[in-house]
């Protein structure tokens, strides 16, 4: 189980760095991506697209180093659960936008793959969590 810990965590991980560095390179852009969904307000979004990346790359490094790994994966959880959560709010309410999950990469990434691609990486993630070493229960 070690191997498939490994593994799964260097791929999401990767995942994080790559998709952090592309936001990051070009934080307007991911800025006026974040604004498109209509859920937050300009400043407030601006402040996320400079703040996320970062965040983003962190937990990745985190998970492909196993250090800090069971926040790292929470946090990462935490993230796609929200990524989730804003596209379903988003296209419920007839905004349709591009995801900008991959930076410009993604300008052209239906919904439909927006979804499998979360879904696939959250399902790495709980696995990842169930397969993290816990530390031994302290002695009575």
């Amino acid at each position: 189980m070690r191997i498939v810990r490994l593994i799964l965590a260097l791929l999401v991980g990767a995942v994080f760095v790559f998709t952090g560095v592309l936001k990051a390179r070009n934080p307007l852009l991911f800025a006026s991506d974040v604004s498109n969904y209509a859920v937050i307000s300009w400043p407030l979004g601006v402040r996320v697209a400079f703040f996320l990346p970062w965040l983003e790359i962190v937990t990745g490094v985190a998970l492909i180093f196993q250090r800090l790994f069971a926040g790292a994966i929470a946090l990462t959880i935490a993230m796609i659960l929200v990524f989730i959560g804003v596209t379903i709010w988003a296209r419920a309410h007839g905004i349709d936008v591009s995801c900008g999950c991959f930076g410009t990469v993604s300008s052209n990434l239906t919904l439909t793959w927006h979804f499998v691609l979360n879904g696939a990486l959250f399902l790495a993630l709980l696995a990842l969590w169930f397969l993290r070493e816990r530390a031994p229960a302290p002695i009575r």
